[in-house]
């Protein structure tokens, strides 16, 4: 399995912090959201290698903190090679982007860059191989507005997905989806399925938010929903990046 973090946005909410800085390189407390994350899993026995998806205005930042890090894992840092928010690829596009770049053949865990959760990813990993299967984390959320800005999922008895909304107006669930994914090598010929143009030119899902390719997928193929036994905090603007500083420092 190989991990893929997804730190090629531009993160515009965060201006004046990232219009020179990448997000993920944020220090909250004294360690780097990015380096929380793989803190976590670079023990993993299933992860041989970490991949993290820059754009290019980031690159360079990028290969200065590989360098100056030592994990037990092999880091591998590419340039998506957009240059602004407006020539993006989106996070779909830029999973494929690194499946391609990379010749990945295995399993994949996929991981948003500006997310930092107060628990250990162990489990996940451990559901997605009792599950075989492609799996999404899940909390439970009562706040209508809240669910309203990320992806809501419907689930059976057995935990599995029956339908995704991303961003939906009436939230048909109270579970909110956050951006962390496991596929397996057999679901990745369906992210590339999703990112080729149909005859008319269009694509069959949306390819900016990563949920909205969950939203098709899981008609297609089995997707299981771990329930997370703590709280996730998404850096997305200058207010949640001041709590987040409150409550880790």
């Amino acid at each position: 399995m190989k991990s893929i973090i997804l730190a090629a946005g531009y993160a515009t909410r965060l201006y004046p912090l990232t219009e020179n800085f990448p997000k993920p390189l944020l220090k909250v407390g004294s360690v780097s959201i990015l380096d929380r994350l793989i803190d976590d899993i670079d023990s993993f026995d299933e992860i041989n290698e970490h991949i993290i998806i820059s754009n290019h205005k980031f690159i360079d930042q990028f290969n200065n903190w590989k360098n100056s890090r030592s994990f037990q894992k092999k880091i591998t840092v590419i340039d998506d090679g957009s240059t602004e928010n407006e020539n993006r690829l989106g996070a779909v596009k830029d999973i494929l982007f690194a499946i391609e770049e990379c010749n990945i053949g295995e399993d994949i865990l996929v991981l948003a860059g500006d997310n930092i959760l107060d628990f250990s990813l162990r489990d996940f990993v451990s559901y997605q191989k009792d599950k075989n299967s492609a799996c999404i984390m899940r909390h439970f959320e009562s706040e209508k507005v809240k669910l309203q800005k990320t992806g809501v999922a419907i689930i059976d008895e057995t935990e599995r997905v029956i339908k995704m909304q991303e961003k939906p107006s009436e939230p048909e669930s109270n579970w909110a989806i956050p951006p962390f994914y496991i596929y397996t090598k057999e679901d990745l010929p369906y992210i590339k399925k999703a990112c080729t143009p149909q005859s008319d030119g269009s694509l069959i899902c949306g390819t900016d938010a990563p949920g909205d390719f969950i939203s098709w997928f899981c008609s297609k193929r089995p997707v299981h929903a771990w329930l997370m036994p703590g709280k996730r905090h998404d850096i997305g603007d200058l207010k949640s990046f001041e709590e987040a500083q409150k409550l880790f420092t």
